[in-house]
């Protein structure tokens, strides 16, 4: 290093010992510390936690739907659905096994090309049921079947929703006046268990 003349170290060279130290100090620091820990935790945050979920298995709920027999009434048969997240969620999954059909025999009130476009459920407990056309236009109704199709329906899901007080049926979004010519869907329906089989 370079020295004064009176033997001590020059400002120049302690300046620059200096600033060579500060540099080594920053080298060390960016290449064995400092921000990798950083780094790793976030990492680690967003990683996720397949252990837990892959394990976990989906919640069902027990629902009772209405199907027909040979003697005209409505007779309930239990089925297992996935339960949530919205009740209405819940009733388009039962009116889905409706239409899928019955596992004891019974038979399906409702066509079996039938879709269930959506379910809305209202605070005043009105429950708006948007079926496919394949409702109305892939069945032929008598009175006795047609009443069988619009009370499977309601009674399924008052019986098993609690905020479901009553039912309007659509086809396609829009109201219709029959399914087949009998009964009148320009009203709200509430349920009917006298048409259940004792």
């Amino acid at each position: 290093m370079a020295t004064n003349k009176k033997g001590g170290i020059s400002k120049p060279a302690l300046i620059l010992g200096g600033l060579t130290l500060v540099l080594l100090v920053l080298v060390i620091i960016f290449f064995t510390g400092g921000g990798g820990e950083k780094v790793k935790r976030f990492v680690d945050s967003n990683v996720p936690k397949t252990a837990e979920t892959a394990g976990a298995k989906a919640l069902t709920k027990t629902v009772t739907l209405f199907f027909i027999a040979d003697d005209d009434l409505l007779h309930k048969e239990t089925r297992e659905i996935t339960a949530g997240p919205t009740e209405a969620d819940e009733a388009e999954r039962a009116l889905t096994e409706l239409i899928r059909g019955s596992e004891e025999g019974l038979i399906s009130p409702l066509p079996p090309g039938t879709k269930v476009r959506q379910v809305f459920i209202a605070r005043d407990g009105l429950a708006t049921v948007d079926f496919s056309r394949d409702i109305a236009d892939s069945f032929s109704y008598g009175s006795t079947s047609e009443l069988a199709a619009v009370y499977s329906v309601v009674n399924t899901l008052v019986f098993n929703f609690k905020p479901v007080k009553k039912v309007v049926l659509l086809v396609e979004g829009a109201e219709r006046e029959t399914l087949g010519g009998h009964v009148d869907l320009s009203r709200a329906f509430f349920p009917d268990y006298s048409l259940v089989a004792r």
